[in-house]
């Protein structure tokens, strides 16, 4: 059975490219811990961390009777060389590890999904040690792996699975209604799909030189899981920033300090050194520099996406998902198609209609209730989750809404609970109402999100930009977006300031991970006042 992994690219890529740079680490010095220089880890020091790893993972495991695998959870930042090592190491150990980075109070959901998953061990970070407690199976804090004394210890065979459904890692997903994740069991099967991914979305514009780009996410999650192993294949070094959400300066010393030449970070990061260039000429010349500035997580504020496109600057747009990884990838360049999506090669998706309910449309301005497509990843599909994540008849349907731009090419439409649906059964876009408002009212309003799934119109919740006088806030916002709603259907609009409620910054409901908020939440936690509102409305 020849199926790659994370650990067959690693051993690969160490001979391909042992003395090539894997990693720059960042070099940090004082309280502040300013910036100094990166350091260079090569890829056959790379491999012989991952062993060293693997050394200590296995003695410190079966000292605790835990037989290989076991699944072992590792609770972790996602964010450091370490981190990475913590996790290839264990798996090198031949366990399976289950991945977490969620900071919580206290570590009950953790224990919760540990149980499920049937978790032996848990590894967990220094920094956890407060909330690690009464941990109902053996608990290992993490250590200096350059402090282990393992080097008598016998390197364990490298695991290969007994079958190509067996399970080779554990992810979990970002938050759900519940308030629990669910989760992502991954075959070897599906990890060789990811491979392949990785190897697809990561391959060097020139030929003559390698690429350098930057860590996107936690190594707990799949967006920087499949980052890596795609750099891996191709000799790509990743540099380690000072913090996830690093700023223009540090992106500007990585250009000239480490050569980075593709920049890869989710689009809220993305979005903020594109507003920063706007002041900035050097910035600006940088990102113009750059072979392909890539996000993911979510669309690009219209507006940062425009000033990109028109000042030269390489967008790509990366679509995926915790059960698939990456699924859908934009064409890219300078073209007129060049934001639209496209699938990975390789895949198997279906793009299925959305009946539109008893909408009937009245013109064509606004005719996305009877386009809308949604994304299904068929079971045939090498990267079709486990089957516990799939509906009854075997496909995932993903719940992201296209519209199909041209053939076999998309634009989102957001996921299938950014449409809410009027008490008539009328679809409602959310997301365009949203857009919207952050395009006329940038200089007004932080965030905002639309709700009103059974009522006779939406509702804008709105956290405000410094301190504003909420009247004065819901009349300009009315009369900035009123040309938009001039052209929507009845149950579309927001047209009078009853239906917009300004709240504190950072009230919203959001997501652990990427800090979305989550419109269903918000409905509940705010039930009372939108019946209020609702209820006063119809009256009037």
């Amino acid at each position: 059975m020849t199926l790659k992994t994370h650990l067959t690219v690693l051993y690969w890529s160490a001979s391909t490219y042992s003395s090539a740079p894997a990693f720059y680490i960042p070099d940090v010095v004082g309280p502040d811990e300013r910036l100094r220089k990166w350091n260079t880890v090569t890829y056959q020091q790379f491999l012989s961390d991952v062993e060293q790893s693997a050394r200590m993972w296995s003695s410190k495991l079966r000292k605790c009777f835990i037989a290989p695998r076991s699944v072992v959870g590792l609770w972790l930042g996602g964010m450091t060389y370490a981190d990475v090592l913590h996790i290839y190491g264990v798996a090198r150990a031949g366990y399976i590890p289950q991945l977490f980075s969620l900071r919580l109070p206290n570590p009950d959901v953790v224990y919760e999904l540990l149980h499920r998953a049937g978790g032996q061990a848990m590894i967990y970070d220094s920094s956890f040690a407060s909330v690690v407690r009464d941990c109902p199976v053996p608990a290992i804090v993490t250590v200096d792996l350059g402090a282990a004394a393992v080097d008598n210890v016998p390197l364990p065979p490298i695991p290969e699975p007994l079958s190509e459904e067996d399970t080779a890692m554990i992810f979990h997903t970002s938050g759900s209604t519940s308030g629990s994740p669910k989760l992502v069991h991954c075959s070897y099967k599906w990890l060789d799909a990811i491979v392949a991914k990785g190897d697809l979305i990561s391959r060097p514009f020139h030929e003559d030189r390698k690429d350098v780009i930057v860590w996107m996410g936690s190594m707990c999650h799949i967006g920087q899981t499949v980052t890596l192993v795609g750099a891996l294949q191709h000799g790509t070094c990743v540099i380690q920033p000072t913090t996830l959400a690093f700023s223009s300066d540090e992106l500007i010393r990585m250009i000239s300090d480490c050569g980075l030449n593709r920049l890869t970070q989710f689009a809220t990061s993305v979005a903020k050194h594109l507003r920063n260039s706007h002041e900035n000429p050097r910035l600006l010349a940088l990102l113009q520099g750059l072979d392909e500035v890539l996000y993911a997580g979510l669309p690009l504020p219209v507006e940062e996406e425009k000033w990109g496109r028109q000042n030269g600057i390489l967008l790509r747009n990366l679509f995926g998902n915790t059960e698939c990884g990456p699924m859908l990838i934009s064409v890219g360049g300078r073209g007129q198609d060049a934001s639209l999506l496209q699938p990975l090669e390789g895949t198997k998706y279906a793009f299925l209609p959305i009946t539109a309910g008893s909408g009937h449309q009245e013109n064509t301005h606004h005719n996305a209730n009877s386009q809308l497509l949604e994304l299904v990843i068929l079971a045939e599909s090498p990267d079709c989750p486990d089957p516990s994540l799939r509906q009854t008849d075997g496909h995932l349907h993903t719940g992201d809404l296209f519209v199909e731009a041209a053939p076999r090419r998309y634009v989102s439409r957001g996921r299938d609970d950014d449409w809410i649906k009027s008490e008539n059964s009328l679809r409602c876009d959310t997301k365009a109402i949203e857009e919207n408002v952050r395009a006329t009212c940038a200089d007004l309003v932080a965030e905002c999100v639309v709700v009103g799934n059974g009522r006779p119109s939406p509702a804008l919740f709105v956290e405000p930009k410094g301190d504003i006088d909420g009247d004065k806030l819901r009349k300009d916002i009315i009369r900035r977006t009123r040309h938009f709603h001039s052209r929507r259907y009845l149950h579309e609009r927001i047209v009078s300031s009853d239906y917009i409620i300004v709240v504190a910054r950072n009230t919203l409901p959001r997501t652990a991970t990427k800090g979305n908020i989550r419109r269903r939440a918000v409905e509940d936690a705010f039930k009372t006042e939108l019946d209020r509102v609702y209820k006063v409305s119809s009256k009037a």
